[in-house]
């Protein structure tokens, strides 16, 4: 049943991936990203919550950044 339901958010989360172009739909489908990724290693780990919880974080973060990169606001 986990695999299943990871697998099902994983694909939820590579499916929002590809939606909008505003800040908060890039952030949000970063967390999603994030939450799925973090859940999945945090299994193995044994914490799926807090792997999640991280992996949210991070996303959300990255979601963020990417679309501030996007738009001209962040120079590298």
């Amino acid at each position: 049943m986990k695999s299943v339901t990871l697998t099902l958010i994983l694909i939820t989360g590579l499916a929002m991936a590809g939606c909008g172009q505003t800040t908060a739909s890039r952030s949000l489908s970063g967390g999603a990203m994030g939450a799925a990724g973090g859940a999945a290693l945090g299994a193995i780990g044994g914490n799926a919550g807090l792997g999640a919880a991280i992996g949210a974080g991070a996303g959300l973060l990255g979601g963020y950044l990417y679309d501030q990169q996007q738009k001209g606001n962040i120079d590298y």
